[in-house]
């Protein structure tokens, strides 16, 4: 009896363990991913100003519950750890394959580049000297938790030179513009150089298009040039067929007639 009462305890706490631990290792579907982006996304401004951000995790998680998506804190914050070093992974191929590879790769590069942009005028209202941006970026990262979620800042294409150049600038105000200006340029050059790739690689799809498109209506042009042919042949052997047909009627009309006269002449004799 005390066994059976045992046992009726422990099977809910074994079914409740169950259910958390599939709920832990249930994969994130494409639009909760995007939600989560898009909720972490308005709360990355908070990220870089605070040094502990377990609440924003929570808030997150909250958040995500609201959209009826059930997500802990943890869960969020791996999750965005995840999505970085597989963002950060794209950084050796084109901007194009990176998105068949990676389909938040738009959604990871909008939100570190609003990050580094609000850096960068960071740093010039505060005369160009390295300090309140900067400073907030470095303190974070020396928080346990959010080690690994500031490096990532600092591991992008666009912030290593944006740190270094930064740092070397902290010491002059008058050249801390000049930097920023060429941290500008850089970037704008970035971007125009990854705008020339894409209209390069679409072009090349569209003169692909283009050739595979003239080739096929060659091909169409091709086959019905060669049925109208085939048709004109049935035709004229139609016609050479029909002309045999009426010259055999023609004379067996004329031979049934040499007959009918012969009989009849015969017959009047």
């Amino acid at each position: 009896m005390e066994h059976r009462h045992h046992r009726l305890q422990n099977h809910p706490v074994s079914a409740n363990v169950e259910a958390a631990g599939a709920d832990r290792f249930r994969q994130w579907s494409l639009q909760e991913t995007k939600e989560f982006l898009s909720i972490r996304a308005e709360l990355d401004q908070s990220f870089m100003e605070t040094k502990r951000n377990k609440l924003l995790w929570e808030v997150i998680s909250t958040r995500m519950r609201d959209k009826g998506y059930n997500r802990s804190a943890e869960q969020c914050k791996c999750k965005w750890k995840n999505l970085v070093t597989r963002y950060k992974g794209c950084g050796s191929i084109e901007a194009e394959d990176a998105r068949q590879q990676f389909p938040f790769y738009d959604d990871l590069q909008a939100i570190l580049t609003a990050r580094m942009q609000s850096n960068l005028c960071s740093e010039s209202e505060g005369g160009g000297g390295g300090g309140g941006g900067a400073t907030r970026i470095t303190s974070a990262a020396s928080d346990e938790e959010e080690d690994t979620e500031e490096n990532e800042l600092d591991n992008t294409k666009y912030s290593v030179r944006m740190k270094k150049k930064v740092k070397t600038g902290g010491t002059r105000t008058s050249g801390g513009n000049n930097d920023i200006k060429e941290m500008l340029e850089d970037f704008m050059r970035q971007q125009l150089n990854m705008e020339m790739q894409w209209r390069e690689a679409f072009q090349s799809r569209e003169n692909e298009r283009r050739s595979k498109e003239i080739e096929w209506r060659q091909t169409m042009e091709a086959l019905e040039n060669e049925r109208m042919m085939m048709e004109r042949q049935w035709r004229e052997r139609e016609e050479q067929r029909r002309i045999r047909e009426e010259a055999r009627a023609e004379k067996r009309d004329a031979l049934i007639t040499v007959l009918l006269n012969k009989l009849r002449r015969e017959g009047q004799m």
